[in-house]
């Protein structure tokens, strides 16, 4: 429980911070810069092209500097070029609201006519609203976005306005606006260009819509070529918006017909253009960008080549962007600070972010921040798990697993990045999270440590040694200051024919003897974490102590009984004619650690009934022809060992009787042979309960055939004999009185 709950924990606090405008921040400055650099470059759609107004062009050219005070017939030379060569659409990242030259602003109005595909950038102007003293003090201060356009001479022939504001602040852009709300709803500059380039898929856009959407469609908007001549497509954007806005089922209508190949017959190309523009008009007001790289990772023409039109300048049937865009920082004056700027200073300008948005809408892949329930989910999974995993290993171990979950964390983060677009937390998970569950581990570990140590000591430290203090110390936190009350297991072993054995031999060499037998004995004992309490003789007994009932201690008593007992097979093997064959009992229950002993001597050992039990259980083997008993409380619940119940006694000063179990082995070293005979001998226990005699011997009888000889199923046939002669009385439950220890 305290681990699941410092997962808990650990998630929850995650979820808050990761909620909180720190946590915001945090994950989309840094943790976003973390997985585009580990994704890499990703390759640009090739329908986009960037023409940069550069200084090395503004040179080649004879230019100023600056390029607005470049003469607008270069412009219009641009577009006659871009258009001779095929350009699909060209997206001028530039504001022209104010005049030039005639000659200048006449030619390119021209070239911007005859062209029909030149989408010009407005200006977003926040102006403040002259108010009355009393209409501020009841509304405050207001303000209104207005869009700038570019002169009337160069607004009436170009094919469409679109604003592209982003902010320029010291923060690192991420997003970009679709449809900028402040300003009516107004299509951004790569959402126009994106629905320009993609009007070849106009018809079947159409048809789509108008099988899905309730409302009607404007006659006027069914008509490509007439939406072209007319300039209307930004009157169309808008008209399809607001249906979208009014039924948002209509997107989910059209993606679920666009997957029916019999609805819509279209090419793929087609396809994926009409997919990406139902996801477009879906979307929110703003997206992630999806970098592809650092500054011109999308193929950039210097300006002045773009002019000159050579043979290499490829732009059929592609978008073409103009804007600045320099190759050194100093000369830059259109950067933005992104994930992607490079360490010299110079940053992605703003003509290469819209070329982004756009090759972003053209691919359908934005950036797409986790949905709301797994970005929980992960949060909460991952503290739980780092939880438990720190309060639950060594700090070596601890440091070892969240290091290697981490890795495999961030490496499918940044799988999911690169192959869907799809953005996981990073840093509050593998920094925060992480940070949190192993220092949370160490100081509450230190301080159970602690108190156990605390507890321990004041009751033993007189007559126990640091060593044995220590290591109970790990295992019992609430003991109790009167009667000092543990949860214990107790193992207790015997040898045959040992006095036999003593009668014959030296004392010296049966010292040494008996020195090897307890080495193959305490080893195992030593290994699984218990405490050799008492020895005489050819018995000892070990406990295992905890705080409480738990798998782990009985779980390890009983690996460990297993291994004395193979142990002892190869200690009888090694030692001839000098055979010892023991005998193991287990019980569990609550014991109490006391002084036994007086005067200026005491012994520290478990007192209580459980210890008396454990040393019946053990004897119980010789009347059954087993080797390890153990109690039904010492199997329950434990996992992967093979064993029998040979059933209910009442053994010898009891009142109660109680289930006992053959241990046999661990569950993978077990054959067959040994689960069949399991199994045959469960069910003829079974008869034997129900008084079925003669059933329950041909059980015990099969038994014996598989395994050859078998010393219980010996032991009920001999039962079976004598209650088919004297059977017990009706109040009978099944249990065996035991007479003898």
């Amino acid at each position: 429980m305290k681990g699941v709950t410092l997962g808990l924990l650990t998630g929850i606090v995650g979820l808050v911070i990761s909620f909180s405008s720190f946590g915001l921040d945090i994950e989309e400055n840094v943790g976003l810069e973390i997985l585009f650099h580990l994704r890499g470059v990703r390759k640009a759609p090739s329908d986009v092209v960037v023409v940069g107004l550069d200084k090395l062009s503004a040179d080649s050219l004879g230019l100023p500097i600056d390029p607005r005070k470049w003469p607008r017939s270069f412009h219009a030379r641009l577009i006659e070029n871009l258009i001779e060569k095929g350009a699909a659409a060209i997206a001028f990242d530039m504001f022209f609201e104010d005049p030039g030259p005639p000659q200048g602003d006449t030619l390119f109005s021209e070239a911007l006519e005859k062209a029909h595909n030149v989408i010009l950038t407005e200006r977003l102007r926040v102006e403040r609203l002259s108010l009355t003293d009393k209409e501020k003090a009841q509304a405050g201060d207001l303000t209104i976005t207005r869009l700038v356009p570019p002169i009337p001479l160069l607004e009436r022939y170009a094919f469409a306005l679109a604003p592209f504001p982003l902010p320029k602040v010291p923060v690192k852009v991420s997003q970009y606006w679709t449809f900028k709300t402040g300003a009516g709803d107004t299509p951004t500059l790569p959402v126009v260009a994106f629905q320009l380039f993609a009007m070849q898929a106009h018809d079947e856009f159409i048809l789509l819509l108008e099988k899905t959407s309730p409302y009607p469609i404007e006659e006027s908007f069914r008509d490509r070529s007439a939406l072209i001549a007319a300039r209307s497509v930004k009157r169309f954007m808008s008209g399809v918006r607001e249906i979208f806005g009014r039924d948002p089922q209509i997107a989910r209508k059209m993606l679920q017909e666009l997957r029916d190949p019999k609805s819509l017959s279209v090419e793929l190309k087609k396809h994926q253009m009409v997919r990406a523009l139902i996801k477009m008009y879906e979307s929110p007001n703003s997206r992630y960008l999806n970098f592809y790289g650092p500054p011109r990772t999308i193929p950039t023409v210097p300006y002045y080549q773009a002019l000159t039109g050579g043979k290499e300048l490829d732009v059929k049937g592609k978008v073409v962007f103009v804007g600045l865009s320099e190759l050194v920082q100093p000369e830059q004056k259109d950067g933005f600070n992104t994930v992607f700027s490079r360490s010299d200073g110079l940053d992605i300008s703003g003509v290469e972010i819209a070329a982004t948005a756009f090759s972003n809408l053209l691919e359908d892949m934005p950036l797409r921040p986790v949905s709301l329930p797994f970005h929980v989910a992960v949060l909460l999974l991952w503290g739980t798990v780092i939880g438990i995993s720190c309060r639950f290993s060594s700090s070596i171990i601890a440091v070892l697993s969240i290091a290697g979950l981490s890795v495999l964390y961030l490496a499918a983060s940044t799988y999911l990045f690169r192959t869907y677009g799809i953005w996981y937390p990073v840093v509050i998970p593998l920094f925060f999270q992480t940070f949190l569950a192993f220092n949370s581990s160490l100081l509450w570990k230190y301080i159970d440590s602690n108190r156990e140590r605390q507890n321990i000591r004041k009751a033993f430290e007189y007559y126990l040694p640091n060593e044995v203090v220590d290591r109970l110390s790990k295992d019992i936190v609430n003991l109790a200051a009167s009667d000092q009350l543990v949860y214990g297991v107790c193992l207790s072993t015997d040898a045959e024919h040992y006095t036999s054995l003593s009668e014959t031999m030296d004392p010296d060499k049966l010292g040494c003897f008996m020195n090897k037998y307890y080495e193959a004995v305490f080893r195992p004992i030593k290994k699984h974490g218990g405490i050799v309490s008492n020895v005489v003789g050819d018995s000892a007994l070990a406990i295992w102590v905890a705080t409480e009932p738990g798998i782990t201690p009985k779980g390890e008593a009983c690996l460990a009984a297993l291994d004395i007992a193979g142990a002892l097979r190869e200690f009888n093997r090694s030692s001839g004619s000098l055979q010892l064959p023991t005998r193991i009992g287990l019980h569990s229950g609550n014991i109490l650690l006391g002084n036994i002993g007086a005067f200026d001597h005491y012994e520290y050992r478990p007192v209580g009934d459980i210890v008396n039990t454990a040393t019946r259980i053990e004897g119980l083997n010789k009347y059954v022809g087993t080797r390890i008993l153990a109690s039904d409380d010492v199997l329950d619940q434990v996992k992967g060992l093979l064993t029998r119940q040979i059933g209910k006694f009442l053994m010898v000063g009891k009142t109660q009787p109680m289930i006992v179990h053959e241990l046999i082995c661990r569950m993978e070293e077990s054959d067959e042979q040994q689960r069949d005979a399991c199994a045959i001998f469960s069910g003829a226990l079974d008869a034997f309960w129900r008084r079925s005699w003669d059933e329950a011997i041909r059980g015990f009888h099969e038994a014996i055939k598989v395994l050859g000889k078998d010393g219980p199923s010996t032991f009920y046939l001999d039962l079976c004999e004598h209650h088919k002669e004297d059977p017990p009385g009706e109040s009978w439950e099944g249990a065996v009185h035991m007479d003898k220890k």
